[in-house]
């Protein structure tokens, strides 16, 4: 049996004129939370005039394929100057620890004359599904393991007590290809609150699959992990989406070819594919994922079906 992608289209395409300032274009990194029956609240990431995005919202019925609410107004907004989310909040995934639903993001900084670079935030999810920063601080920062850059977290409460954290971090921003290395590392926490950074989790290989973007990672019927992915191979080639798949959710196995998704032979995802979300909804897989321009062309749905 083969497992495949079946695309159900766009869900939602940002509007280019009536919006708040800071979401008036792309809604990158989808990220679904359950309201109710076949509804969910979906953040994502919008850009202001300057690049820099904020958090924004539709309410969609994923069965019907249909918006029902859409938010005008930023539910969190990229932070002043010398912040660590000045420049950017690009949204992660959401956990519950202690009772507290969370919601991780990478915090973009780009001064003057310099690199940009990615720390990990935490934002708090209400009950009333609004966001609000636990802390002005970076959640998780660089150190003697990730001493560059960090990116997009994907938290998973582990079957046997505990969480699993995969993220991204920069080893280097040019490999020797003009690509950057920008690989998948893993840590884990007994509370959720408190990780023990263990490196390297998914494999890389320079020149085919380098630079990672947004693990995404579920448990099957198996006890074994999937994960999916977003990356670029140094080649030139735009974003793809990957599969790496484990027993462990520690050491993995790229495995590029059961990826189950391409981009498309033309429209809005024709040129690149890129940050998905998977997740369970009364018995089948869904993704959320972005096509063309990063977001811009807004984010669609696909379901997961299988072939003989």
């Amino acid at each position: 049996m083969t497992k495949y992608w079946k695309k159900l289209g766009q869900l939602y395409v940002p509007k280019n004129s009536g919006q708040h300032p800071q979401l008036i274009s792309h809604s990158a990194n989808p990220l679904p939370v359950h309201m109710i029956g076949d509804v969910y609240r979906i953040f994502f990431s919008g850009r202001d005039n300057q690049n820099r995005s904020s958090v924004g919202a539709v309410d969609v019925d994923i069965v019907q394929r249909k918006v029902i609410t859409e938010y005008h107004t930023p539910f969190f907004e990229h932070g002043p100057v010398g912040s660590f989310y000045s420049d950017g909040v690009s949204i992660g995934c959401c956990y519950e620890a202690n009772g507290v639903h969370y919601i991780l993001f990478m915090g973009w900084q780009n001064p003057p004359g310099e690199h940009w670079r990615g720390d990990i935030g935490r934002l708090i999810l209400t009950s009333e599904l609004s966001l609000k920063l636990e802390d002005e601080k970076p959640f998780m920062s660089i150190d003697s393991i990730d001493t560059i850059s960090l990116s997009y977290p994907w938290v998973q409460t582990r079957p046997s007590g505990g969480f699993d954290m995969w993220y991204g971090s920069t080893l280097k921003w040019d490999a020797g290809n003009g690509e950057m290395l920008h690989v998948i590392h893993h840590a884990i926490s007994d509370d959720g609150n408190n990780w023990y950074r263990s490196g390297l989790a998914v494999p890389y290989e320079l020149g085919l699959v380098q630079a990672f973007s947004r693990p995404t990672v579920v448990i099957n019927e198996c006890g074994d992990y999937e994960m999916w992915f977003s990356f670029r191979s140094g080649s030139g080639q735009s974003y793809r989406i990957g599969y790496a798949r484990s027993v462990d959710g520690i050491n993995w196995i790229l495995d590029l070819k059961n990826a189950g998704i391409d981009i498309s032979p033309s429209g809005w995802d024709s040129e690149m594919i890129e940050y998905p979300f998977v997740f369970d909804h009364n018995g089948s897989r869904y993704m959320l994922y972005n096509g063309n321009g990063y977001g811009k062309t807004g984010f669609g749905l696909a379901v997961l079906e299988g072939s003989s």
